[in-house]
C-alpha cells in the first residue's frame, strides 16, 4: 500500500528560512525510509505565494494568485511511501523530526485494483497514447 505523508508547517514569517539542524535532522529521517525501502518520492514545496489555484464553479476554470487568504493550512512537503498498513505509516509520521508547529497527515493512495472493472477499464484506457500517424 501506498500513503502520502503531508507536511504542514506552520511558519509564521514570510521570509522563513529553514534551519540547518532540522534540515540534517530531516535528512537523517529521509536516509532511514529510503534504507527500509520505503521512501517512493519526498519534496518540499514552494510557499502558495508562488502558486495558482484553478476551481470549476459552474465547470468553468478560473485561476487564483497565490496567496490564499482562506488557507490556514498550507502543504510545505510530503512524502510518498510504500507501507503494510495505516498503522505503520502512522508510525513513520510519528518519527518525523517535527516541531510543536507542524503536523503529518497520513492518507492513503488509491491503487487502480481498489475499483471496480469498468473503473479499471476507463483508467487504462486514458493510459493509451494516441495512435501515431504519419504524413
Amino acid at each position: 500500500m501506498r500513503f502520502m505523508l503531508f507536511m504542514y508547517p506552520r511558519i509564521a514569517s514570510e521570509d522563513w528560512e529553514p534551519d540547518p539542524e532540522a534540515v540534517a535532522r530531516m535528512g537523517a529521517f529521509n536516509e532511514e525510509l529510503v534504507k527500509r525501502g520505503l521512501l517512493l518520492a519526498a519534496d518540499g514545496l514552494h510557499p502558495q505565494e508562488e502558486g495558482a489555484r484553478v476551481t470549476y464553479a459552474g465547470g468553468t476554470p478560473t485561476v487564483t494568485d497565490g496567496p490564499f487568504t482562506e488557507a490556514k493550512e498550507v502543504v510545505g512537503g510530503y512524502w510518498l511511501i510504500q507501507a503494510g498498513s495505516l498503522d505503520e505509516a502512522v508510525e513513520w509520521a510519528r518519527r518525523v523530526p517535527a516541531d510543536e508547529h507542524n503536523m503529518v497527515e497520513v492518507r492513503r493512495v488509491f491503487e487502480l485494483d481498489e475499483f471496480p472493472p469498468e473503473v479499471q477499464e476507463a483508467a487504462r484506457l486514458s493510459e493509451t497514447p494516441p495512435e501515431q500517424t504519419s504524413a
